[in-house]
């Protein structure tokens, strides 16, 4: 039976090391099914005393205020014979045989944690002790209730240390102390074991008999009385086995309590404790069994979601990435070469919206009687005109020119806009990146910043070009005016199809 203690144990460890110990989370949880017992009681009620008087040993740091801030995973392996010591979880190769150094080690590993501040975190401390003076049992001390923050601490503090104290009891774990909270989550006493520490400390004339006998508050297993070591022994490092000594002659000696001596003390409640867990773990294997084998199905699961690992090593590393952009460049290219939707909405751009955007075109401010007659008037310089000059003309064709460097640019925005959804439709389908997130987070970004450079050379190329044709207006240009008027033609119809020869004929008159 005391291997199954062992088995939990190392479970345990196993649960910490992956990261779960009992708080939310997406993935199945092994931790919170655990047998355990947790240690709960306010601040100063003698906890830290019970657990090393179960112990035998002087371990847990001592102060004023919240000196436990996480939970102190403490796992007792009795041993036949050797020298007592102590092991870390986060320190496996390390063994303590100086239990002062323990005491300092926690300190310091709290504090890794939460800082040099006096907040709190549900991150467990793992502590095994290997001892011929000890019993089987894994105990797991929690932080003292408190009714108030001190400096230093959240406003939430209260809140946050009985939240973590309900994630553990509320579970099917056995409980000592914090009667308040013991009667909520344990109403019939079924799971609660009843400590009753600082019994010595009572004036005189009263007593604890009711309490220890369960006729004032009735638990399923019975009251155990401690008698912890004052502050006086502690500071004259009174050893355990002498307070021990101390403990049992008081209640053997004690008028009140003579008859309840056989089951009073930290000894008997270390055997009691101990005996209870091994108990609670025998019944809970099938249902530990059943939850492992079906934890295991789901992460089999979601490891086939994943996809086959990738390579150890940076050169395979770098050959599986360069892979997945590949996969990634081909859904993109096939998007745009028709094989996959999305490369037609390209052509549209050019084959209708810019054609629409440049009949939309408001010629009407450059065309008008007023404006031909302000640029020819311009055009004269100092001399009238004896002929419309050459000069008036091919400043008013170019002011109309200038006009489509805005449906220019629109198209360059319209097929970045389409490249852009092409990008995302790409990503989407290409299965090998949807193992990797960061890796798809990155190829979306590396894509998006080359569009968005790509757009503005694409712009600045496009409006060169409309630049370019402002700039220059070949002769022929004017020379098929006249023909296409003898043709019978509109001559401007290729250029402004809503200007008809007959208005162009007016505005021309106008200025003679």
């Amino acid at each position: 039976m005391e291997n199954l203690i062992t088995l939990v144990n190392n479970i345990q460890r196993a649960c910490t090391a992956l990261g779960d110990h009992g708080e939310e989370s997406a993935l199945p949880t092994l931790w919170d099914s655990l047998p355990a017992i947790a240690v709960v009681g306010g601040q100063s009620s003698g906890k830290s005393s019970v657990l090393e008087s179960v112990v035998g040993k002087d371990f847990l740091p001592r102060g004023a205020g919240i000196v436990t801030r996480r939970p102190l995973v403490l796992q007792l392996h009795r041993i036949d014979d050797g020298k007592e010591y102590a092991e870390f979880m986060h320190l496996p190769k390390k063994r303590f045989t100086d239990f002062a150094a323990v005491r300092q080690e926690i300190s310091d590993e709290t504090d890794r944690e939460t800082g040099r501040s006096k907040q709190i975190s549900s991150v467990p401390i793992h502590l095994s002790i290997f001892s011929p003076n000890v019993v089987n049992l894994t105990l797991i001390d929690l932080p003292g209730l408190t009714k108030v923050a001190i400096e230093g601490q959240s406003e939430t503090i209260v809140q946050d240390i009985e939240s973590m104290v309900r994630s553990f009891i509320e579970k099917d774990l056995a409980t000592s102390d914090a009667i308040k909270i013991a009667r909520e989550v344990d109403p019939k006493g079924d799971r609660t074991f009843g400590v009753l520490t600082k019994i010595d400390l009572m004036d005189k004339g009263t007593n604890a008999v009711d309490i220890l006998e369960g006729k004032s508050y009735k638990l399923q297993f019975p009251w155990v009385g401690v008698v912890n070591r004052s502050q006086a022994d502690i500071n004259k490092s009174v050893d355990m086995i002498a307070a021990r000594r101390r403990e049992r002659e008081y209640f053997q000696s004690s008028p009140e309590y003579s008859h309840l001596a056989h089951r009073m003390g930290s000894e008997h409640l270390g055997k009691m404790l101990s005996k209870h867990l091994e108990t609670v773990i025998k019944s809970r294997i099938p249902g530990l069994q059943s939850l492992i084998n079906k934890t295991i199905i789901e992460l089999e699961g979601e490891l086939t979601k994943l996809g086959k690992p990738i390579a150890a090593d940076a050169g395979g590393k770098l050959y599986t990435t360069m892979e997945i952009c590949r996969a990634f460049d081909q859904n993109f290219k096939e998007h745009l070469d028709g094989v996959r939707a999305g490369g037609e909405k390209i052509y549209g751009v050019f084959d209708n919206q810019l054609p629409a955007a440049l009949k939309r075109l408001q010629f009407d401010k450059h065309l008008s009687i007023e404006n031909v007659r302000k640029l020819i008037t311009e055009a004269d310089g100092y001399q009238p005109h004896l002929i419309a000059p050459e000069q008036g003309y091919r400043r008013l064709i170019e002011s109309c020119l200038v006009t489509i460097r805005g449906p220019a640019e629109a198209a360059v925005d319209g097929v970045h806009a389409i490249l852009k959804g092409i990008v995302q439709k790409a990503i989407a389908e290409t299965t090998e990146l949807k193992q990797y997130p960061t890796l798809r987070v990155e190829v979306g970004n590396a894509a998006f910043e080359s569009l968005e450079r790509m757009r503005e050379e694409s712009k600045r190329a496009t409006l060169q070009l409309v630049d370019m044709e402002c700039g220059y207006l070949t002769v022929e240009f004017f020379r098929k005016l006249p023909q296409d008027v003898e043709k019978g033609g509109n001559p401007t119809h290729s250029l402004f199809d809503r200007y008809n020869d007959s208005y162009l004929r007016r505005v021309d008159k106008g200025e003679r």
